[in-house]
């Protein structure tokens, strides 16, 4: 076990489902006097298999400085200029999301690793594998798994009804 104070890591893309991590992670922190760590993780055009081509280091180091940007522009986002009031710490890490979120609390089992469950379309299931779910099955820490929100869903569904092009029925904005 290390000295330093437990930490609460959480893994961050920006959509919706990680920012409510994020803050649930942030709130989390707060209560147990942690270190809040955000990780995003990134991978090369290609996967792994398209970073052995001939640009190399000009495309890896590209595509690193992009996933620190979006890792400051997710940090902005979620706390502005208001600071999480803990210590925080971002790490933009090249690897698969579950691995990365994995390995970074590998380290101690009284971290607590945060996850947004996110949208679990039967589509979705069979091209992206859950996060959430490698997770649950690999760390050695707690996991916490944040469901998205009821706003979520709605938003979700209205963007299925204009992709379909289908007509709003108005009985569905009145509560």
């Amino acid at each position: 076990m290390r000295g330093a104070a437990p930490r609460v890591v959480v893994g961050a893309t920006g959509s919706p489902g990680s920012l409510a991590a994020l803050h649930r992670a942030a709130a989390e922190a707060r209560v147990r006097g942690a270190e809040l760590w955000v990780v995003l993780a990134w991978r090369p055009p290609g996967g792994d298999l398209g970073s052995r081509g001939g640009a190399g280091t000009t495309v890896l180091s590209a595509c690193r400085t992009a996933a620190v940007d979006r890792l400051r522009e997710v940090l902005d986002t979620a706390f502005g200029t208001a600071p999480p009031g803990v210590p925080l710490g971002g790490v933009a890490v090249r690897g698969t999301p579950g691995a990365a979120l994995v390995d970074a609390t590998a380290r101690d089992p009284a971290d607590l690793l945060v996850v947004g469950t996110g949208s679990r379309a039967p589509l979705r299931r069979l091209v992206r594998p859950s996060v959430a779910r490698y997770c649950l099955a690999h760390a050695t820490c707690p996991v916490l798994a944040v469901p998205p929100s009821p706003l979520q869903a709605a938003l979700d569904s209205v963007h299925r009804r204009n992709l379909w092009h289908l007509p709003l029925d108005p009985r569905e904005l009145t509560p």
